[in-house]
């Protein structure tokens, strides 16, 4: 019940299971979890959990280890460099009671539900979630077009979101949860594969803008 080096018990693993203390920081990091995260056994039965992020973001390398500081206060928090990346890191023995998602192979090879409790908490904190994804595999880039007006061709630009993961599953929770904060979206297919969704729509560029925006 209690995690490596404390006394501080895991809230899933009480007699009555509760959510963890800090849902909005959950939500964020099951976010960055699902799109860049991974959950590895490491010895003894601790796990690790590490989320990869590009370095050429430090602010979102910052909120992804507030949100784990946050959701194992007791627990230490990593940096590894790689080449163009830190994979930001923290060991716990209560990573796969956090995040039952963990499991053997690719996580869009296998199935990926949320369990009831997990959906209360991106139910109560869309953007939260949103946001994680995005700061994982999704990106804010600015679109252009050309139109002929009165003779003479111009350029316009205009800002757009994508979300690309390979999950079927994954996809649906993000667009499930765009759904219910209002947000249009649409489907762009690689080829035959319909990995990346896009939003485009000048309102739900809007609403992303003001709770997520840019990379950072």
């Amino acid at each position: 019940m209690y995690d490596i080096g404390t006394r501080r018990a895991c809230p899933r693993c009480q007699d009555e299971p509760a959510p963890p203390e800090e849902p909005a920081a959950y939500a964020y990091l099951l976010g960055l979890y699902l799109g860049d995260g991974c959950i590895s056994a490491h010895h003894r039965g601790v796990y690790v959990m590490r989320i990869a992020l590009d370095q050429a973001w430090p602010g979102i390398i910052d909120a992804c280890e507030a949100a784990l500081y946050a959701v194992r206060p007791d627990n230490r928090v990593c940096r590894v460099k790689k080449r163009g990346s830190y994979a930001v890191s923290c060991f716990s023995k209560h990573w796969p009671c956090l995040f039952p998602q963990h499991g053997p192979g690719k996580k869009h090879e296998r199935r990926i539900v949320l369990e009831r409790w997990q959906q209360e908490i991106v139910d109560a904190y869309p953007w939260e979630f949103i946001r994680g994804l995005i700061h994982s595999d999704g990106c804010r880039i600015i679109n252009w077009t050309t139109r002929v007006v009165a003779g003479e061709r111009k350029r316009y630009e205009y800002p757009r979101y994508f979300f690309s993961n390979k999950s079927d599953d994954i996809r649906k929770l993000f667009t499930n949860t765009l759904d219910k904060v209002g947000v249009e979206w649409t489907v762009l297919a690689r080829g035959s594969d319909p990995f990346n969704v896009s939003i485009a729509r000048r309102a739900s560029v809007a609403l992303l803008d003001t709770h997520v925006g840019p990379k950072y």
